[in-house]
């Protein structure tokens, strides 16, 4: 797939994709909706990589909906609309069900659907001096009604209803204490921390057994206390006859480091 929009590059165990539109602090258009999720697709399918990171090229993560394409979207029917949310949607919930963890890097705002990007990825690094965070739908009259979905999920329901009601900026070191944010670093040592955590991840931990928590996290949501421990039990029994697993209780009780 040919990406305008976007880059996309693999290096070793790494996939990193980059927002390129900085002339429009990013803004989610159709191209960019398509094309992250033919980057993440791709990310996906190839087997020699092992964590992606999403960043966005210039002073902004991203902005959030591009209000041009959403003042003409606006002008169609009801069906026109929901299938252009549902792309949206889609996005979302590939990323956030991908089986490989996602790093954000925000090393500037990232405000409404940028916002959501974030709340969909695994790990979130912020950039103290630049990165902000909010979703300011409210303010013009719309909603951030698919990312409420995960931004729920992340945060809990009363502190999301405050973002979305108030449509409030708030700091790096804000969003951390609320939990949207994994942590905050110096701007200047972003990028290093961002593949100092790829690496590790990569380095440390097994490839299936971060799939299959990725996978479980993902379908226990809506499911009862029961429903959800059995499935549970059934994640257990599955991870324990996977390859990675025997070969990493062996390594342990034999004392030698495994090699992910």
């Amino acid at each position: 797939m040919d990406f305008i929009r976007i880059a996309y590059a693999v290096a070793g165990r790494h996939a990193t994709i980059t927002m390129r539109r900085p002339e429009k602090r990013n803004a989610l258009d159709d191209d960019m909706i398509r094309e992250l999720i033919g980057a993440f697709t791709s990310a996906a399918r190839d087997p020699a990589v092992k964590t992606v990171t999403l960043k966005g090229e210039g002073p902004a993560f991203c902005a959030g909906a591009d209000l041009d394409s959403l003042r003409r979207i606006a002008k169609s029917d009801l069906e026109e609309n929901r299938a252009d949310s549902s792309r949206l949607a889609h996005l979302y919930k590939f990323i956030y069900e991908l089986r490989k963890p996602v790093i954000a890097v925000v090393g500037g705002p990232a405000l409404a659907g940028g916002c959501g990007l974030t709340c969909v990825c695994d790990f979130v690094l912020a950039s103290q001096e630049h990165a902000a965070f909010g979703y300011p739908e409210v303010h013009i009259g719309f909603i951030p009604a698919v990312v409420l979905v995960f931004l729920v999920k992340r945060i809990g329901e009363g502190r999301a209803r405050e973002l979305a009601l108030r449509g409030n900026t708030i700091t790096a070191d804000e969003a951390c204490a609320l939990g949207l944010v994994t942590c905050v670093v110096p701007h200047s040592t972003l990028e290093t921390s961002a593949a100092q955590l790829a690496e590790e991840l990569a380095e440390q931990n097994s490839g299936a057994s971060m799939a299959l928590i990725k996978e479980t996290l993902a379908r226990l949501h809506g499911m009862n206390f029961h429903d959800g421990l059995d499935f549970a039990a059934n994640m257990n029994a599955t991870a324990r006859m996977t390859q990675d697993c025997k070969q990493g209780v062996d390594a342990f009780l034999a004392k030698k480091k495994v090699t992910w």
